[in-house]
């Protein structure tokens, strides 16, 4: 079964029929075209023809009179930082994206994949990260292009300080 495009999402159409779910990686719902096993042994190849197309959560691939087949994300370990203020969060997601490191906001709390060495250095550098196993589902996406640090990355950082400042009375 090759699947082009998604049929809507369970969340918006709630299933009466048996749902089959094919479930990915976090990672593996960006990827344009991929082949994968659905829990109850379905093949699918997914080929998505447009860039920037991504899968999430109970997105349905297939529907027939008797089912459905829809995504899974699967939960992964993942750090985990609820931010005190605005200007915390707008500096934790600087620093974590100024290292091109996937970057997830859920619940007003920042998710990324876990890794030791970040995690220690958030933790080094003040913040203080939790590690859970969480689906991670709200990529954040960002309108600067990769490995943008010329002007362009200092000047969103700094209307990120200017709004979190404290006004002038």
């Amino acid at each position: 079964m090759i699947i082009n495009q998604t049929l809507g999402n369970l969340s918006g159409n709630p299933a009466t029929k048996n749902i089959d779910y094919l479930d990915l990686e976090w990672f593996e719902t960006t990827k344009r075209i991929q082949r994968k096993k659905t829990r109850q042994g379905t093949d699918v190849a997914i080929k998505f023809l447009r860039e920037g197309q991504r899968l999430r959560e109970g997105d349905i691939l297939f529907e027939d009179s008797e089912k459905i087949i829809a995504v899974n994300v699967l939960e992964t370990e993942a750090i985990v930082m609820s931010p005190a203020s605005l200007l915390e969060m707008g500096t934790v997601c600087y620093e974590i994206g100024n290292k091109h490191i996937p970057l997830f906001i859920q619940n007003d709390q920042v998710l990324l994949p876990f890794e030791m060495p970040m995690f220690r250095w958030l933790e080094a550098s003040g913040f203080k990260p939790g590690k859970q196993s969480v689906k991670l589902l709200n990529l954040l996406k960002s309108n600067v292009e990769p490995h943008g640090h010329g002007s362009l990355g200092s000047s969103i950082f700094n209307k990120i300080l200017k709004i979190a400042a404290p006004k002038d009375e």
